[in-house]
């Protein structure tokens, strides 16, 4: 029989080698220069490279038509598109607007969430090892779990399993864990608590606070299952991104025969600023993907796992004098 040790190692290696997640890009705002040439992953202008070839091509094609074949002046009626377009440009304009703000409300309220089971995870921390200073044993075992569910959370919410910051083996909690995760953490932890307040190591009133705790794990959890579970509308996101690609395509067509050919880059330029707002709202909308713009729930979850472990290795010291 392998000892503990073994199997929490044999655990370990098997989630580093099945481990691709991303952590999310850490950079110094102060560093303009820097971030104004630095290409990454994510990078909206790699991943728009080949379609904005594209319209570039297209362009070209509209501006020989219109220059070249159909000899057309700023005095031929196709210069009239520009007044339609315009108006449009101040409609698409509000759309993207709305779209980027609704996206980051989302990416913001799921780090709240996460920054709210920090603190909840500590303060229960402080608590239980006041509460059970005499009592090692059941203190450490609540503090598996403590640390165990940010790690269980960040998985159940991306599929992604999450490196551990401690050599810890949670093999037998997980072992346990068989449908939702994180409420099967919270039930094993309330039977852990119920069992210490009929052995009179908890009171009542300590009961309820931590009872408070716990639900407040939930409700960070239930509030990160909305934002997963609830995209923004297909059909609005759809819109928007042909409202972009006819906007651009009617671009050249208003206005080559006032610009001329300088309408090429022009309007490869407009493309690429549009689709990228929109490919930036697409991401970030989804912030628990572990994308590169997405929140770090692995360094969260391994910075909980810590500090839980530093709050429960605090004992309590008696005042002098």
């Amino acid at each position: 029989m392998p000892n503990k040790n073994t199997a929490f190692f044999e655990i370990h290696k098997n989630l580093s080698l099945c481990y691709e997640t991303q952590i999310m890009r850490a950079y110094n705002t102060k560093h303009f220069l820097k971030i104004l040439f630095s290409l990454h992953k994510s990078d909206t202008l790699k991943m728009l490279f080949p379609t904005m070839l594209a319209v570039g091509a297209y362009s070209y094609g509209i501006a020989y038509l219109e220059l070249e074949y159909f000899h057309l002046t700023s005095k031929s009626k196709v210069s009239n598109v520009g007044l339609f377009h315009t108006l449009l440009g101040f409609v698409l304009s509000l759309l993207l607007v709305f779209r980027t703000n609704t996206a980051y409300d989302r990416w913001w309220e799921g780090r709240k969430l996460w920054g709210k089971l920090v603190n909840d995870t500590r303060n229960f921390a402080i608590k239980i090892n006041a509460i059970l200073e005499d009592d090692r044993q059941n203190a450490e075992q609540i503090a598996r779990y403590l640390k165990f569910f940010p790690h269980f959370l960040a998985k159940h919410l991306s599929k992604d399993s999450t490196r551990l910051a401690l050599d810890e083996d949670y093999s037998e909690i997980e072992k346990s864990l068989k449908n939702h995760g994180p409420s099967e953490i919270i039930i094993l932890l309330t039977h852990k608590l119920n069992q210490l307040k009929k052995q009179g190591k908890i009171s009542d009133v300590e009961m309820v606070y931590l009872d408070t705790q716990l639900t407040g794990f939930l409700d960070v959890c239930g509030g990160c299952e909305r934002i997963k579970n609830t995209p923004i509308p297909y059909s609005y996101s759809s819109f928007v991104k042909k409202f972009i690609i006819l906007y651009v395509l009617a671009l050249p067509v208003a206005y080559v025969i006032n610009i001329g050919l300088f309408m090429i880059p022009l309007t490869v330029f407009v493309y690429y600023v549009l689709m990228s707002l929109e490919l930036i709202a697409e991401e970030i909308e989804d912030p628990f993907n572990n994308d590169e713009n997405d929140i770090p729930m692995e360094t969260l979850a391994q910075n909980i796992e810590k500090n839980v472990h530093q709050i429960m290795g605090i004992k309590k010291s008696t005042p002098k004098g």
